[in-house]
């Protein structure tokens, strides 16, 4: 048994809301996705992203191969546009079984898991990612280097041949906690203060996502916020 909460919100300096989840235990599919910021098209990058990772799941392909295809169409639909910037985004995605689950990424959407202590799952797809790989950051500098949010890989940009789909997998543990989350959440709350909330038993799952989000929009909130919280049963 699992209880999940999940929600979403523009932000206090977006008008549009570029992120869009899906959420459907009876699926086991959770994801969240986020449209290029800046790009006309990042509204239905991530609307398309979302239901043909939903489609192609549903039809019995995993999380790689649909995300794959995903980022086919993705190029394709961009090439019928007139304008010179295609349509791009993230994806965090994790498909849940009865004892285990599978985590798929690909860009700054993030996955985390608690299980007693807030664990991030995913590896950020982005240029100050690379640097600190490299020991040319630290991770203090890459919260506020201002090429932080320069991606390396998003579907509907990189190439096919070239796309680098992050997995993780791991057993499903009673009372672990899964958070999906797009960089707006991350941008303005701490992994540690993501800890504290994920990590509290007085809570709904829904009112810890509520509780994100409030504490996201605390602050300067500059980015679109989106969070699932998928919570195993003790």
């Amino acid at each position: 048994m699992i209880e999940f909460g999940h929600g979403t919100h523009a932000g206090l300096r977006r008008t549009r809301n570029e992120d869009t989840y899906y959420a459907d235990a009876s699926l086991g599919l959770f994801l969240v996705v986020d449209g290029m910021g800046g790009h006309r098209h990042g509204e239905v990058a991530s609307a398309t992203a979302r239901d043909g990772v939903v489609e192609q799941v549903s039809g019995g392909q995993s999380l790689a191969d649909a995300i794959r295809l995903v980022n086919e169409q993705l190029i394709e639909r961009s090439q019928g546009l007139t304008e010179m910037r295609p349509m791009g985004t993230t994806i965090a995605a994790i498909r849940i079984g009865p004892t285990s689950f599978e985590a798929a990424w690909v860009g700054d959407s993030r996955i985390y898991r608690w299980n007693g202590a807030l664990e991030q799952l995913s590896h950020d797809h982005s240029l100050v990612e690379a640097l600190v790989e490299a020991g040319e950051l630290t991770e203090a500098q890459a919260r506020t280097h201002p090429q932080r949010n320069v991606l390396t890989q998003a579907l509907g940009i990189t190439a096919p041949g070239q796309l680098h789909i992050g997995l993780a997998r791991g057993e499903l543990q009673p009372g672990m906690r899964l958070l999906l989350c797009t960089d707006g959440l991350t941008e303005e709350v701490s992994d540690a203060r993501l800890g504290e909330i994920v990590a509290r038993t007085d809570l709904a799952a829904q009112e810890c996502v509520d509780h994100l989000l409030l504490e996201a929009l605390g602050g300067q909130a500059r980015d679109n916020i989106t969070a699932i919280l998928v919570r195993a049963a003790d």
